[in-house]
């Protein structure tokens, strides 16, 4: 079984800079632990090479990396301008009041964190939601009881 270090040396192998590998070792340190913790962005800064700030400052950047712990299911409300013509606004509050939540936040029992995101690419299918890594398309305030009773049921 190989370590986590191991891992990201044989990353760091499949490029001319270790720098290109940071990305991918953020990502795996994220699935290790669920979130990038200090504790992790020092096992990945010591992995790479480089100093626990310089990772923190890389995944700062990045919506798809988390410092901070992060529900079971995660939920992102795309905000930009396709889907905010057709409502996003009101389908991100109707997740809010389902879930009792702001956006941003994460339910007290730890299940869901609900995301306002830029864009999730899918201009043409306004609303779009990203139901743990999985895209609903054509998402209207009335559609948000169902995907919230689905998350509770485990689904």
């Amino acid at each position: 079984m190989s370590t986590y270090y191991d891992e990201v040396q044989e990353i760091k192998a499949r490029y001319p800079n270790w720098r290109s590998a940071t990305l991918p070792a953020l990502r795996l340190a994220q699935e290790h632990h669920g979130y990038l913790s200090p504790d992790a962005l020092r096992e990945c800064a010591e992995a790479l090479g480089a100093t626990p700030a310089f990772c923190e400052a890389v995944a700062s950047f990045y919506d798809m990396l988390h410092l901070a712990p992060v529900g079971r299911h995660m939920v992102e409300v795309c905000t930009n301008v396709s889907c905010a013509l057709v409502g996003a606004q009101q389908v991100l509050e109707r997740f809010e009041e389902e879930l009792g939540i702001r956006a941003g936040e994460t339910s007290g029992d730890g299940e869901v964190t609900l995301r306002p995101i830029e864009c999730l690419g899918g201009c043409g299918w306004a609303t779009v939601v990203s139901v743990d890594h999985h895209y609903r398309t054509h998402v209207k305030p009335e559609d948000v009881p169902a995907i919230v009773q689905e998350l509770r049921s485990g689904g």
